[in-house]
């Protein structure tokens, strides 16, 4: 017995777990001002995949792409939760909340991505998504596991409470229209539908809203700037494409519905 507990693995050393409050605020910071270009960028032009793809380059398939650019947010965090972390009442509300991170990301890699019929995507756009999910993977992981703690009320607080409830009806909204997006096409088409039902009955941009709706969500729970500066972050990345998506449907139908909006019910 003494052989066994010899041969187990040595706990990972002490400042691996200690709060790196600099990197935080660096990588929270880079998410906010890459979100802000990343807007202004995608005023003048489309990000080049999908529909906007530009024809030439090298592409990755799509099932392929979408696992190896989105399962770094996935396991990031969990070797960070895996390799060790502060175990204490205070720290049980963060692992709860890093797990909402990761269900999101587990469903995007696992599920979606093996299921989707998009197009293939360019390489420099996978290689750039996968950056950016390992980035933000450890901020999300490093801070909730080994910075933030809640005092032993937050069970009951109403602001978590409510950020879940957002979290989980974004998720739903997003998972529910993209089950619709995937039904518009059968295997190797690539024709474009008017995609209807569920929230795509009032916005062009559903999957957009429910991702951004998810992410605020997730940020109201948590209610520190990692994750405020993710949920901007997706604001900016995907709100212009929802608004790009709906232009190009009103120039490919005409009898596309005039009271469909872009991304925020009858408003925008």
């Amino acid at each position: 017995m003494a052989s066994l507990f010899q041969s187990l693995p040595p706990s990972p050393p002490e400042h691996l777990m200690e709060c790196h409050d600099s990197a935080v605020s660096c990588l929270s910071g880079a998410l906010l001002a890459g979100g802000v270009a990343f807007l202004l960028h995608q005023r003048r032009s489309c990000t080049p995949y999908g529909r906007y793809a530009v024809g030439g380059g090298r592409c990755c398939p799509a099932r392929l792409a979408w696992l190896l650019q989105e399962a770094p947010a996935f396991l990031v965090p969990l070797v960070l939760l895996l390799g060790g972390s502060r175990r204490s009442p205070q720290t049980t509300g963060p692992t709860l909340l890093l797990c909402t991170f990761m269900l999101h990301y587990f469903h995007r890699s696992f599920i979606y991505a093996p299921l989707t019929r998009g197009r293939p995507v360019p390489l420099p756009i996978v290689f750039y998504a996968a950056t950016f999910c390992s980035l933000n993977g450890f901020l999300q992981g490093h801070f909730l596991l080994h910075c933030a703690t809640f005092d032993l009320t937050w069970l009951g607080s109403a602001r978590l409470a409510a950020g879940c409830v957002l979290f989980a009806v974004g998720m739903v909204v997003n998972v529910h229209s993209d089950i619709i997006l995937r039904r518009l096409r059968r295997p190797g088409e690539t024709v474009y539908q008017i995609p209807r039902g569920g929230m795509f009955d009032l916005v062009s941009g559903a999957n957009f809203l429910g991702e951004i709706v998810e992410w605020f969500g997730y940020a109201i729970a948590v209610w520190a700037a990692p994750a405020f500066a993710f949920a901007v972050f997706t604001a900016c990345s995907v709100g212009p494409r929802a608004y790009q998506h709906h232009r190009d449907y009103q120039r490919r139908f005409q009898d596309y519905p005039p009271s469909r909006k872009a991304l925020v019910p009858f408003i925008f």
